[in-house]
């Protein structure tokens, strides 16, 4: 499965909701459209994860939506999801690519450092992603990245780059400008009182951007 070329990558919060919610709620935002989704779970429950894991694969599939794991090479390759996403202290890009096989999606953070993207990018990575660029929840003591980053990028990299931290609807656009082709979204989307609007919402910065650049 390809890296889908533009859209929303909706990435899962899984410390405010149960497993009833979460499976809900990932319906609902498949069904407005997102083009990508990622499996983030803090949890040490071994089995609550695989569980969790195999029921959003199942929905993924069923909307031909890629399924990502992060940073958990043995979860992806026992549930056969579509990839994997990898951070500073996980396990080589090398070695993810083995495990899965040349037609998996792997991705890499790259946080604020453009060598480690052109790195990642000559080393077989089907997708970089930068940030965060907003102040986030998730991760308050993140690494800050500037848009001029993703303008750089977009100049010396051929693959999508992703843009993660602290995104909303109001602050989505500029990166999309600066040359970002997917956005990652956690809160902006699992913490929305109506997911499938913010969804469709943050669909709306691509659409209004595409027309813009084609006018």
């Amino acid at each position: 499965m390809n890296v889908p070329v533009r859209g929303v990558y909706a990435i899962t919060d899984c410390q405010d909701l149960d497993s009833v919610q979460l499976f809900h709620i990932t319906e609902r935002i498949l069904h407005a459209g997102i083009a990508m989704l990622q499996y983030r779970d803090k949890a040490t429950d071994p089995e609550l994860r695989i569980y969790r894991a195999n029921q959003l694969h199942k929905l993924c599939a069923a909307w031909q939506v890629p399924f990502i794991i992060n940073d958990d090479l043995e979860l992806a390759q026992n549930i056969g999801a579509d990839g994997v996403h990898l951070g500073r202290d996980d396990v080589s890009l090398a070695s993810a690519r083995k495990v899965l096989g040349s037609a998996a999606i792997i991705g890499v953070s790259c946080y604020n450092r453009l060598p480690d993207a052109l790195l990642a990018r000559d080393q077989g990575a089907d997708y970089v992603a930068f940030g965060s660029f907003f102040p986030s929840r998730t991760k308050p003591g993140a690494v800050r990245a500037l848009p001029e980053l993703l303008v750089r990028a977009k100049d010396m990299l051929d693959i999508p780059l992703v843009a993660i931290g602290g995104i909303t609807q109001e602050n989505g656009g500029i990166l999309v400008r600066s040359g970002a082709d997917l956005l990652a979204i956690i809160t902006g989307i699992y913490g929305e009182d109506n997911p499938e609007q913010a969804a469709r919402n943050f669909n709306q910065i691509f659409d209004t951007y595409r027309e813009n650049h084609h006018s």
